[in-house]
């Protein structure tokens, strides 16, 4: 299927595992409710801490003990849009960031871009002081962390095993942004979604929504 554009990129639509074929298609504002995909990373529970750090733990809990978890990501496309060109904004450096939302809702309010601290196109980190004073925001706000999203410059949209073994957020979903094919310029990118527990990678679908939420600065 393919949907005339709004912002000049492509999105590579990747189904579930459990259905076999793969589509590709044209984004825009017009595209109706899809398939996509995620992947995530940290929560308020590791308040002050960036990637990287010792203190982040492995996730201990499984979706059956978090019974508002979707297995399906629900995702506005003004939000993919963003993603995206925050990606190739960031190329050759891989882009990140994270949506948050109301406590316990799973609900993507609110997209965040966030600064790569190590300015590397093969690992990202939260820049400490922007993640603290985020991470306190969302505290007075009873918001925590839906989605954490970043992008792979020269690899599929995958869980490397430095983001598997990173991944210590059991109620946020893991979205991944792959620009390898076409780095900085228009073309296909590549989005998928995950869900990361005890080093366990499971993919699921992405749902695009037609909200258009808010984007911070």
């Amino acid at each position: 299927c393919s949907v005339t554009l709004a912002r000049q990129h492509w999105v590579r639509i990747v189904p579930g595992r459990h259905k076999t074929k793969k589509r590709v298609c044209r984004l825009g504002r017009q595209t109706r409710a899809g398939a996509y995909r995620q992947r995530s990373r940290a929560v308020r529970s590791a308040l002050g801490r960036s990637r990287g750090s010792p203190e982040c733990g492995r996730a201990s809990q499984s979706l059956a003990s978090r019974p508002t978890l979707a297995g399906v990501l629900r995702i506005s496309q003004a939000y993919v849009d963003a993603i995206v060109a925050h990606a190739r904004r960031d190329f050759p450096d891989e882009a990140c960031g994270i949506i948050a939302g109301p406590e316990g809702s799973d609900l993507a309010a609110r997209l965040i871009p966030m600064t790569n601290a190590d300015r590397s196109p093969t690992f990202f980190r939260f820049d400490p002081a922007e993640q603290l004073a985020l991470y306190k925001e969302m505290d007075d706000n009873d918001e925590e962390v839906v989605v954490v999203y970043h992008s792979h410059t020269s690899t599929e949209a995958y869980p490397s095993r430095t983001d598997i073994s990173y991944a210590a957020e059991p109620q946020a979903h893991y979205l991944l942004v792959s620009v390898a094919e076409t780095g900085a310029d228009d073309g296909p990118a590549e989005v998928r979604s995950y869900r990361i527990l005890d080093r366990v990678v499971t993919e699921e679908e992405i749902e695009i929504t037609a909200a258009d939420p808010a984007v911070s600065e």
